[in-house]
């Protein structure tokens, strides 16, 4: 998952440096800058435990580490769906029209939602146990 977050940041960053960007409107840059932020700020959350493992190795904090690690693990994906449905929309945007962006925009909120949050919720009050075979 940081690969591909990274990955997706770096993509991001060199967007504006292509011809294609200048042609976006200022709602797509909009929401383009707003999605650079939240893929960033994903980036940085989702490797903030690893640099804190380093740092407090073998120093008894593994229960605080843990939770903390949680927490930023839970924000980053927050912020990565953010950035996915961000980068949806201002693809669909340069691609198909601002019609097609806002669709896409809600589909992708709804499959997040969906895989994201709805499945596991479900899974976890019992309901969602598949039989093994």
């Amino acid at each position: 998952m940081q690969t591909g977050v990274q990955l997706l940041t770096g993509f991001l960053l060199t967007l504006p440096f292509q011809e294609p960007f200048r042609a976006l409107s200022v709602t797509m840059r909009s929401v383009y800058l707003a999605t650079v932020v939240c893929s960033v700020a994903s980036t940085v959350l989702l490797v903030a435990p690893v640099a804190m493992h380093r740092l407090l190795f073998r120093r008894h904090r593994l229960k605080s580490l843990v939770s903390t690690a949680h927490r930023l693990a839970y924000t980053g994906l927050l912020l990565l769906g953010f950035a996915l449905t961000g980068v949806t929309m201002v693809i669909f945007d340069a691609v198909a029209g601002s019609a097609a962006a806002v669709i896409a925009c809600v589909c992708a909120l709804i499959a997040l939602a969906g895989f994201w949050v709805v499945l596991p919720l479900w899974m976890r009050s019992g309901s969602g146990d598949l039989p093994v075979r």
